[in-house]
């Protein structure tokens, strides 16, 4: 399996985080990164659905987790083997392919057991018994392949069947005695050049006569054999040689460790360690939804690097990001916001810039690197521009987010300021979902002086009838609050007409009684003229989280 690159925004993901995923890994795709994946960490909003349905782009794959999984260590196309083929195949296909194991799999291609030398070794001392006969399962097709056998006559040579190995080393009566009790129908015999031998075998009925040394069958036996339906086999090897050579003949089904249970490509590691690090060959099958082989997962594997790598887009923080992106490389961050607390183990592309959103810094990308937009991509640029700068009314909105808009208006026709009010109708929903839904959309968690919040942002057109719902409101965040351990929960819900906000706070009494901003009611203040979360709000609130701390 390649290695993926997913190109994700953050937990809880807005128009312009889920918009700059979908159009920066596009522009990656057309760089030649094929494997670049667009993804998005959570639900969208009910604006994001109207951009890109109306726009008929397709929406970034939703990821609920990158905690790791069997499917993040699989590397190349697995090579199996079918069931009923000899175990002769099953070692070259080890050795060609130099692995360990070979899953086997039955005639649909579903996983039956795991192949391994040490398995084999253990069905040779339990099969190879001195005290007693043993019985091979095994083709007459695949005897012949693996003895190199020249065929004379062949019967129901698929046939997979338990058979005995039988030498021609007695008397003619003595053998025929020895086969009658062990049964000629089920009987491999070898035998050199004895004459008598053969016709015997031959009249008996065996399942197989297997000339050693090259010794051919005269044209009356031939014709003999033919009667009979008995197979006869010549073999370039010598008696002692052919029978060793039979037992890799069996088929390779009868072997296999059928007591390994496989894991699904989505569990996660921590799910089956414990079972991999018991098997015997320290190998476990990976198999998708229909039980077929998607690779091979070894032990060793769990200290390499997994086969994907992470592109953060609109966030830089670790608390902001899907979770279990700990364990990946990022290889790059395209971000409009403050710095926060990531590191990484090697050099990164990091994108910094101080304009209203990140779809500004992917257009212009595109520009620089001389890419041309699809009129698709271009026309859901332009709606994460509008919707993280309030129709570039926003404080946070530059000079450079008002070229970009320009720009990709004129290449896709969309008129800016219709098109933000199209956007703001559609994202008026607010009264139809849920306190917990509002709590939820767009919520970013941040970590100051060792002390952790969130602040959660919606877009509404009546003030009044959130306000109604203060109680419920404070309900929710107080839940989120006390879920993630948080020292407070904000809502901020910004007037797109008017341009002024209110914060809906709950948290702990020590930090809701320092808060200073104009109180329109128990826990909603009144922030006149605030529209933007991180330019104009994140500062007050920092400075409230400074105070808090420094009274303890």
């Amino acid at each position: 399996m390649q290695k993926k690159t997913y190109v994700i925004g953050h937990r809880n993901p807005d128009t312009d985080s889920v918009v700059s995923a979908a159009a920066y890994a596009r522009l990656k795709q057309l760089q030649g990164h094929d494997n670049c994946i667009a993804a998005r960490a959570g639900n969208i909003n009910a604006q994001t659905e109207y951009i890109f349905d109306r726009f008929k782009v397709p929406l970034p794959q939703f990821l609920p987790d990158l905690v790791p999984k069997a499917e993040h260590y699989i590397t190349g196309t697995p090579v199996t083997i079918d069931e009923d083929d000899s175990v002769w195949n099953a070692l070259e296909l080890l050795q060609k392919n130099d692995a360990k194991v070979l899953p086997i799999v039955d005639t649909n291609g579903v996983y039956h057991s795991m192949f391994h030398h040490k398995g084999f070794a253990q069905y040779i001392i339990a099969n190879i018994n001195p005290h007693k006969k043993s019985s091979f399962p095994l083709s007459l097709d695949h005897l012949a392949a693996t003895i190199h056998a020249q065929p004379i006559t062949l019967f129901n040579g698929s046939e997979i069947k338990k058979s005995t190995i039988v030498v021609a080393a007695s008397y003619t009566s003595h053998f025929k005695q020895n086969i009658k009790s062990e049964g000629a129908e089920n009987a491999l015999v070898i035998v050199g050049d004895r004459w008598d031998i053969q016709r015997c075998c031959i009249e008996m009925g065996v399942r197989a006569l297997i000339l050693s040394g090259g010794n051919i069958l005269s044209k009356e036996l031939a014709e003999l054999a033919e009667k009979h339906k008995v197979t006869v086999l010549i073999s370039p090897y010598d008696t002692s040689s052919t029978a060793m050579l039979i037992i890799y003949s069996v088929a390779i089904g009868n072997i296999g460790e059928a007591t390994l249970s496989p894991v699904r490509l989505n569990d996660p590691v921590r799910s089956f360690r414990e079972a991999l690090s018991k098997a015997t060959s320290r190998h476990l099958p990976i198999v998708d939804g229909e039980g077929k082989v998607a690779g091979v997962i070894f032990e060793g594997d769990l200290t390499k690097e997994p086969n994907v790598e992470v592109i953060m887009v609109d966030h830089n923080e670790q608390s902001q990001a899907i979770e279990g992106i700990e364990n990946y490389r990022i290889t790059e961050v395209i971000d409009h916001h403050r710095l926060g607390n990531l590191s990484t183990r090697y050099p990164i592309t990091f994108i910094n810039r101080v304009v209203g959103a990140t779809c500004t810094i992917i257009t212009n990308l595109y520009r620089e690197q001389k890419m041309p937009l699809e009129k698709g991509m271009a026309s859901i640029l332009l709606c994460g521009i509008l919707s993280d700068t309030l129709t570039l009314q926003s404080a946070t909105a530059t000079e450079t987010d008002v070229e970009a808009a320009e720009y990709l208006s004129s290449i896709t026709g969309l008129d800016i300021k219709a098109l933000g009010q199209d956007m703001m109708n559609a994202a008026n929903r607010i009264n139809s979902l849920s306190a917990d839904e509002l709590v939820a959309m767009d919520m970013k968690e941040y970590a100051e002086r060792e002390m952790s919040f969130s602040v959660s942002q919606i877009e509404i057109n009546d003030a009044a009838a959130l306000t109604a719902r203060a109680e419920e409101i404070a309900a929710a965040l107080e839940k989120s609050r006390h879920a993630k351990k948080h020292l407070f929960a904000a809502l901020l819900a910004t007037d797109v007409t008017t341009l002024d906000s209110q914060l809906f706070v709950t948290g702990e009494k020590t930090f809701t009684d320092i808060v200073n901003f104009p109180a329109a009611a128990p826990g909603i203040y009144e922030l006149k003229g605030v529209v933007s979360r991180k330019k104009q709000l994140m500062p007050l609130l920092a400075e409230l989280v400074d105070k808090h701390a420094g009274s303890r």
